[in-house]
């Protein structure tokens, strides 16, 4: 079965996780993506654990469904492939600081006269202008300028990052979707051209009502903990063995819980008739609320609001999320074949096609794992890598040829 991006090479350039794992969803589509780093190694991800047989687990969360070559881009020859590469390349994707490109010698505006139809996209902290253009922008640091702290974490305790790194994530999403619009926009021009993001931009593009509020209204949202600025009851609540998480996000909502709840008569009390009633008063109602939910346990109260149709589902441990039914059910964890460890295991990409099974082909490779592979197959000679490999312009498994 073809897949949708099968016809498409990338140059991955890319460290740690936003732009790697953009490429990643590119090489779940089908993408051959080409991961190209120093002969040392340039991602530091490699060395954050925990670690299987040496290996990072860190580094597999991105790296799937890649192959990996060592090339030295600071010498003229190790250009000179890298160029070769992209002239049967369609995407570069680099997150190296702003103007590192320029200094190399191998900024777009070159790279576009060796292919007028590659498309490059750069990855940073803060993007390509503005006075912070070449801070270095890690992802904490980017949930903390961005608002998205101050409005996560308990009511009286200290602003808070979110559990994963999710201003990484939410721009691997936007890697992925601006490559695929440029290649979208190239078929109808023939025409590459240069995206620029920045992880600051997409974590505040994605502060959503947070952002909206404040915009128009100049309302600050407030830091909360598990409840919610605009809705009430819409927050955890502690059962008799579980935690469970309850979203009654509108009226008909709240007209249902009042019903599972034993407490019909909330539905025409004056405290809580409107949603701006139920949070003038909250607490109140809440606390109503906590000692009901305390009665049960997290699973009988989960088929009542299931029943009724009402959001709410139990406050996992990770361990707990993977043993779901419904988890299993999707089939949400795949298992790969490992060059060095055997078996690995990983999420399984979301996207579900009707006429698609989306099969991942690569383990996260090892460093320089595919360097002969690849330059032969582009056209390079045995020889030619050999030469390559002597003069420490490139690195890996070379040495095979001679067993050949």
């Amino acid at each position: 079965m073809k897949r949708p991006l099968e016809d498409i090479r990338v140059l991955d350039l890319s460290r740690v996780y936003a732009a790697p794992a953009g490429t990643m969803i590119l090489g779940d589509l089908g993408a051959e993506v080409i991961r190209i780093e120093s002969l040392k190694g340039s991602d530091s991800m490699r060395e954050w654990g925990p670690f299987v047989n040496g290996e990072s687990t860190y580094y597999f969360s991105a790296n799937r469904n890649k192959r990996s070559i060592t090339l030295d881009l600071k010498t003229e020859k190790g250009k000179e492939v890298f160029l070769y590469l992209v002239k049967k390349a369609d995407v570069i994707v680099e997150n190296f600081k702003t103007g590192t490109m320029e200094r190399l010698g191998l900024e777009y505006d070159y790279l576009k006269t060796i292919n007028d139809q590659i498309i490059m996209c750069s990855v940073t902290g803060f993007g390509q202008t503005g006075p912070y253009k070449t801070y270095p922008g890690f992802d904490p640091v980017i949930q903390a300028m961005s608002g998205l702290m101050d409005v996560t974490g308990p009511k009286d305790g200290e602003a808070t990052k979110v559990g994963v790194p999710i201003a990484d994530i939410l721009t691997s999403n936007y890697v992925a979707l601006s490559i695929l619009a440029a290649i979208r926009m190239r078929d109808f021009n023939q025409v590459g051209q240069h995206i620029d993001l920045s992880l600051l931009d997409v974590q505040l593009s994605n502060l959503a009502n947070v952002s909206s509020s404040f915009l128009n209204t100049g309302v600050l949202a407030k830091r909360l903990g598990n409840s919610h600025n605009n809705v009430v009851p819409y927050q955890v609540f502690y059962c008799k063995d579980h935690p469970i998480m309850l979203c009654a996000g509108n009226n008909g909502l709240f007209m249902k819980l009042c019903d599972v709840l034993g407490h019909s008569e909330w539905k025409t009390d004056p405290r809580y008739v409107t949603n701006e009633k139920r949070m003038d008063n909250e607490d109140e109602l809440v606390e109503k609320i906590g000692e009901i939910i305390k009665r049960k346990t997290a699973d009988e109260w989960l088929a009542l609001f299931s029943d009724a149709k009402i959001p709410a589902g139990k406050v996992n441990t990770v361990d707990q999320a993977f043993d779901d039914p419904q988890v299993k059910a999707r089939e949400g964890v795949e298992i790969l074949q490992h060059p060095t460890i055997g078996e690995i295991k990983m999420t399984k990409s979301p996207l579900r096609f009707s006429g698609l099974n989306i099969q991942s082909e690569y383990a996260p490779p090892l460093l320089g794992e595919h360097t002969e592979e690849v330059l032969l197959e582009i056209g390079y000679s045995e020889e030619e890598v050999m030469e390559l490999k002597e003069n420490d312009i490139i690195g890996g498994k070379v040495d095979k040829i001679l067993d050949r």
